[in-house]
């Protein structure tokens, strides 16, 4: 009766351990989502080309049995046996996706393809990391998933912008017609631990200017608006979402729905640095979004979801990271950057 038991309790363990493959599994929130997943018990596959992420986000991992790490580009096909897919793969910082608009809207759709054909042929269900900017410089505010946009389709955003709301048609292009079990998550902005200090994001950008004795830079005049969600919040509300009830599809909007003024982050990381710099005005980029806050009520109803990190606190956390890595250990990945 006694082995019996074991070897039920076992079968058991074994059903629950999925297969999983996590597309940017090297890149800021990617490494975090693997990172979980390992500690879960889960045998995961991180895919990455290191165009924008760094090996070292995901280095403490290698030397777990239940991880495996492919340096793969996802606009080519791959084929692996998996449970699920958490598809993080794309640059999202306009610096690094501007780079090469037409490979970043190959990454998107192609990407996309590629991801969900495997999904098809495994059975096995998909979850599409979309973002808050399928919504443009939004004219409803906060934006609700059931807002549509107003994305401008030749500016210099579109490679972004529109291959990620091409790649959510695609994903319940392939849910309606091939029944592929999907998920779609549009993330807001994400600060953290792990962010590349060469990225370009408004947060990162503020940290190394001020420990490094630069003048922040803020374009036009400060007052656009955006929300912080802090990276631990964001995973739990994707993975949520991922393990939630099939007919629970999406997109559901993830971020925190507190909003602050980009003169306000920034005076808020010279005081939590204690930098003795000066804020320095340049133009505002086209087509760069006025307000961004999310509406997270859907969040809320079908996965029980809210953030809980306040900026303040997960702000110092991030200016703690940054002080303990060497700087010179990372390049920006491209010349767009500032």
């Amino acid at each position: 009766m006694l082995a019996y038991a074991l070897s039920t309790l076992a079968v058991n363990l074994m059903a629950q351990i999925k297969r999983i493959v996590v597309t940017g599994g090297a890149g800021f929130l990617g490494s975090h989502i693997c990172e979980r997943l390992v500690g879960d018990g889960h045998d995961v596959i991180c895919l990455d080309n290191f165009f924008t992420s760094q090996k070292s986000n995901v280095q403490h991992l290698l030397g777990k049995p239940n991880f495996e790490l492919i340096r793969h580009d996802v606009t080519l096909p791959i084929f692996l046996e998996v449970d699920e897919v958490y598809h993080m793969a794309c640059p999202a910082a306009p610096g690094h996706y501007q780079f090469n608009p037409i490979k970043t809207t190959k990454t998107s759709v192609l990407g996309s393809i590629n991801m969900l054909g495997m999904a098809k042929r495994c059975g096995a269900r998909i979850l599409l990391a979309s973002t808050s900017e399928v919504y443009g410089d939004p004219e409803v505010h906060p934006q609700p998933e059931s807002y549509r946009g107003s994305v401008n389709p030749i500016g210099p955003r579109a490679c972004y912008d529109e291959g990620k709301r091409v790649a959510e048609t695609l994903f319940m292009d392939y849910n309606r017609m091939n029944k592929v079990e999907v998920k779609i998550v549009r993330i807001f902005n994400t600060y953290g631990p792990r962010m590349h200090p060469y990225d370009g994001r408004v947060v990162s950008n503020f940290i190394r200017q001020a420990l490094t004795g630069h003048d922040i830079t803020i374009f036009g005049d400060g007052q656009q608006t955006r929300s912080f969600c802090y990276r631990d919040d964001l995973v739990e509300g994707i993975i949520r979402l991922m393990n939630s009830p099939t007919d629970v599809i999406g997109p559901v909007n993830i971020g925190n729905p507190d909003e602050f003024t980009i003169r306000e982050l920034a005076e808020m990381v010279i005081e939590q640095t204690g930098a003795p710099v000066n804020l320095v005005q340049k133009p505002l980029p086209a087509d760069d979004p006025t307000r961004r806050q999310p509406d997270i009520t859907l969040a809320g109803k079908v996965l029980d979801w809210e953030p809980k990190v306040k900026l303040r606190e997960g702000l110092q956390q991030t200016i703690d990271w940054f002080k303990s890595v060497d700087l010179s250990h990372y390049r920006p990945p491209t010349p767009n950057f500032v």
